[in-house]
């Protein structure tokens, strides 16, 4: 299994299957436009956009189960993205990424890397999943972990699965 086994909807309502992303290197965050590390999609577009070339792709999945940090809908949430941080990177619809009802796909990423301690849970926002071109799970990050942070594991994997 791996994350190309996966459907998802797109911020515009339209069904995705992440096997489209096939060969590239992925960095899936759960996002909130309300949170204190709302910043980080500043970061996060500058990722993208320095190595979208080489093969990264940023997914971002936007989610209201942290301190209803994200209330809007998905017209809100990407107007919002693109007016203050110039977000170009995927974005898809509003999910859970915890408990009964999350998304398949975290359900996925939460057994393949657990947090802290051996935790499955999401945490809070911002927590990043680093995969791989051949569609497997390589590191967890939290949501402290910057994109700035991370960079550098970012290019090390670009670069070895080039």
């Amino acid at each position: 299994m791996s994350v190309y086994d996966f459907t998802v909807t797109t911020i515009h309502g339209t069904e995705k299957s992440l096997s489209d992303y096939r060969g590239n290197v992925l960095l899936i965050v759960n996002t909130a436009s309300k949170c204190g590390f709302t910043p980080q999609y500043k970061g996060l577009q500058a990722l993208y956009e320095a190595y979208r070339d080489q093969g990264l792709e940023v997914l971002g999945f936007p989610c209201d189960q942290f301190g209803h940090q994200e209330p809007g809908d998905e017209n809100e949430i990407l107007q919002f993205c693109e007016l203050n941080f110039g977000v170009t990177f995927p974005l898809f619809a509003k999910i859970e990424v915890n408990g009964p009802h999350a998304h398949p796909l975290y359900q996925y990423l939460t057994k393949a890397k657990r947090g802290i301690l051996g935790s499955a849970a999401i945490k809070w926002n911002f927590t990043k999943f680093l995969i791989d071109r051949n569609g497997q799970v390589i590191k967890r990050f939290a949501p402290t972990d910057t994109p700035e942070k991370i960079e550098t594991e970012v290019k090390k994997l670009l670069a070895d699965n080039a």
